[in-house]
């Protein structure tokens, strides 16, 4: 009971700043008349875009609506108390397919349509491609979703990510198996750079936490029949698998792995955290874990954000709602502390933010431009498939 009750009270201390950091916004909106388009020689008229390329269509469009819509929720709270700079923001989307190449056809749209800022980025594959295109182009990146390594590796100043880490998510998966005595695990990724920059944390971090990688595999994504790397797992003695990859491939696995006899735990990373993941795996995702940030139902405080969101998008929010809704906070209140649309001088305001309130906590970026915390809990499968708060993490 002590527990819930200072949870509520950190959510209800979370909130106030933000409902006072949307006032910020409309009071200096309200006196910027004199900065709107100042230092944006190429629009300093009409509405501010920001861009967002998310999945759309392809095996992990799931996401991209449920980014959209809490984008959208923000952009629409900013305007109609004011704007930024005295000008409303519009979003602008592009469908990346959780691909590569039309990841990058994606950015040279949004580029080529004028935006300011990127809020978008869901798979890290296909978000890689488009950081040197946002960069060239003086466009900073405020990354919700994505979250491999590999983004921050590339060391670019334009790039910023309010989502965890793959070391962090890794570090999460870590705790909750020592924590629950689970010393032997397998690893398994579908060879993408998210997957395998997760299930590589994971192993680098291992031995410091305790437990011990008793297999670390790969599979090809697409693929009907794993039995392969299914009997590896079987005979490994692992106490429990963890699948870094996406849902699609994450549910028949962990059929197969079922229907083969594993008796040991599942879990699974963020990219395989929606209802469709239990749709695929049927019953054999009973009892399934998951690495994820926490979704707006699995936080006390929020619900009449959910409401909002509810009420304006005609259906509940899902996975990255959440961290998109701030990644336009956080790019509307860096426009506002920069009094410019100019890229150089958001990059600097984005570095300059101190304590800024969102979903996850109080952000500061780190000098690599990203969270000092990852935020990441454990979700289980809930009785709907979808899934839901297991353990913060927190003890």
């Amino acid at each position: 009971m002590s527990t819930r009750s200072t949870r509520r009270s950190s959510w209800r201390t979370v909130f106030a700043p933000i409902a006072l950091a949307a006032t910020a916004v409309l009071t200096l909106a309200g006196c910027s008349g004199g900065l709107a388009g100042g230092g944006d020689a190429a629009s300093e008229d009409g509405p501010i875009k920001l861009g967002m390329a998310a999945p759309f269509s392809g095996s992990e469009s799931a996401f991209g609506p449920y980014m959209q819509n809490g984008a959208q929720l923000a952009i629409d709270e900013i305007n109609a108390a004011g704007g930024v700079l005295g000008r409303q923001l519009e979003l602008v989307t592009a469908d990346d397919a959780c691909d590569a190449t039309s990841a990058t056809a994606a950015a040279n749209k949004l580029v080529t349509d004028g935006i300011v800022a990127s809020v978008g980025g869901y798979c890290s594959g296909a978000t890689l491609p488009t950081l040197p295109i946002f960069e060239a182009a003086n466009i900073p990146m405020v990354i919700p979703a994505a979250n491999s390594n590999e983004l921050v590796k590339a060391g670019l100043n334009n790039v910023f990510l309010i989502n965890g880490t793959g070391t962090q998510q890794a570090e999460a998966a870590i705790k909750y198996a020592a924590k629950e005595g689970l010393t032997n695990i397998a690893l398994l990724d579908d060879n993408t750079d998210y997957a395998k920059d997760l299930a590589n944390s994971v192993a680098s971090q291992a031995a410091d936490g305790g437990v011990t990688v008793v297999l670390q595999d790969s599979v090809n994504a697409g693929e009907s029949d794993y039995a392969a790397a299914v009997n590896k797992i079987v005979s490994s003695g692992a106490q429990l698998l963890y699948w870094t990859g996406y849902y699609q491939e994450g549910g028949l696995i962990v059929s197969q792995l079922k229907a083969a006899g594993y008796t040991g735990q599942i879990m699974v990373g963020d990219g395989s955290v929606d209802a469709k993941f239990a749709e695929i795996a049927g019953p054999a995702a009973d009892g399934v874990l998951g690495t994820f940030t926490q979704t707006p139902d699995m936080l006390e405080g929020a619900e009449t954000w959910i409401s909002d969101y509810t009420e304006k998008f005609g259906a509940a929010p899902g996975p990255y709602s959440t961290q998109s809704y701030d990644a336009v906070r956080v790019v509307a209140e860096a426009i506002t502390n920069a009094g410019t649309t100019d890229g150089e001088a958001v990059i600097t305001a984005l570095e300059g933010l101190k304590d800024f309130p969102i979903f996850s906590g109080s952000l500061t970026f780190s000098p690599e431009h990203t969270l000092t915390e990852g935020g990441f809990a454990i979700v289980t499968v809930g009785p709907d498939g979808t899934f839901v708060l297991k353990d913060d993490l927190k003890s």
